[in-house]
């Protein structure tokens, strides 16, 4: 059996109107003092003054990780609507005025702007974090490479971002679409190990390509801050089973990889060609997708593929069979942009014009 190892969670929301579902420019000082009341030391501000992170302390298991987000969220929410607010999760928000949008305060998120201008002004999105714990002497490159060819079936599964400015995008995560604008956020450079990693940041350092505090903001990085590595494909959750299935699949893949039980995989340069076009694949068409499967390259569906998952990395914990199971579930019945677009369509033959039929949208990506 595969060690156990710890985790956390990071949650990315946007503050909006209850009465119309807009992101406010500029926030009050009190609907921020009630996002810091109701989350005391896991409250984090983020890019925009009207985004919000919720960043867990660390977990042992599933249900402690549950019964966290369950009161934190629902604390939130409550405060939230007394000033007329509600904590949107999904990744990107339907109709948004993203240029309206200000920078938040602190100094570095004021030199993200000031560097990537546009690039950052678009970033209004929301995403999930997982941080898992990894031993000590444990070559987190070595171990990223390892479980790299089955993130984008975590982000299909994350997939919330089929809008964009009022308009259906034809992408299921239009989120990670954004994120590549971003230098270092695809997926991580071929580094066979830790030495090669300290070797190309050193690199960047010293061509002026990255600062010395600088951070890389990959698909999947090794944390500076945290003996972790770091999920970061995955668009924001708002139903929290979706956030709790991807962060004890991820930890699964974690647990295995520091076994080194990736071995019957196929070459490191052929695994990193299946995770680029999956990749792709995963953003534009989700769980609707055919992916290259792990048997022979074959075509497979998004079900098919978690199956292929299973028989590679066996599941053997309460939390990753249950995790599983919510997994076939959202790949059978749909993902949160699946329900989006669901949700338009119902919206828009009942009648709505489609300001009204945007608006349930947003209704259905808010977190209670």
């Amino acid at each position: 059996m595969a060690r156990a190892c710890t985790f956390g969670i990071e949650e990315e929301y946007l503050l909006v109107r209850l009465d119309s579902g807009q992101v406010p420019a500029t926030p009050s000082p009190a609907v921020i003092g009630r996002c810091r009341e109701a989350l005391g030391q896991y409250f984090a501000q983020e890019m925009f003054r009207s985004q919000i992170e919720l960043a867990s302390p660390v977990f042992n298991n599933l249900h402690e990780a549950r019964e966290f987000f369950q009161h934190r969220r629902q604390r939130l929410s409550v405060a939230l609507a007394e000033e007329g607010m509600g904590l949107y999760g999904a990744a990107s928000h339907p109709s948004a005025a993203w240029l309206r949008q200000k920078a938040a305060a602190p100094a570095h998120y004021q030199q993200l702007f000031d560097d990537y201008r546009h690039v950052a002004r678009r970033s209004l999105l929301n995403g999930l974090h997982v941080h898992v714990g990894v031993p000590p002497g444990c070559d987190r490159m070595q171990l990223i490479n390892r479980v790299l060819v089955w993130l984008p079936l975590l982000l299909v599964l994350s997939t919330s971002s089929p809008f964009w400015a009022g308009q259906r995008t034809g992408y299921m995560s239009y989120r990670r679409v954004i994120c590549g604008e971003w230098p270092h956020m695809g997926l991580p450079e071929a580094l066979p190990d830790w030495a090669a990693y300290e070797r190309y940041r050193a690199f960047l350092q010293r061509t002026g390509a990255l600062a010395a505090d600088g951070d890389f903001w990959w698909a999947i990085r090794p944390s500076r801050r945290f003996p972790t590595v770091e999920l970061r494909i995955c668009d924001g959750c708002p139903q929290l089973e979706d956030a709790l299935c991807i962060a004890a699949l991820f930890r699964h893949l974690v647990e295995h990889a520091i076994t080194g039980r990736h071995d019957l995989l196929p070459s490191n340069r052929e695994l990193r060609w299946i995770a680029q076009e999956n990749y792709w694949r995963a953003m534009r068409y989700g769980r609707h997708a055919q992916f290259i499967g792990m048997h022979e390259q074959q075509p497979v569906t998004a079900e098919g593929w978690l199956g292929q998952l299973q028989e590679q990395v066996p599941v053997d914990s309460v939390d990753a069979e249950r995790a599983c199971q919510h997994a076939r579930h959202l790949l059978r019945d749909g993902t949160h942009a699946d329900q989006q677009l669901h949700r338009l369509a119902q919206a828009i033959e009942g009648g709505l014009d489609k300001a009204q039929a945007l608006q349930a949208v947003v209704a259905a990506g808010t977190c209670n």
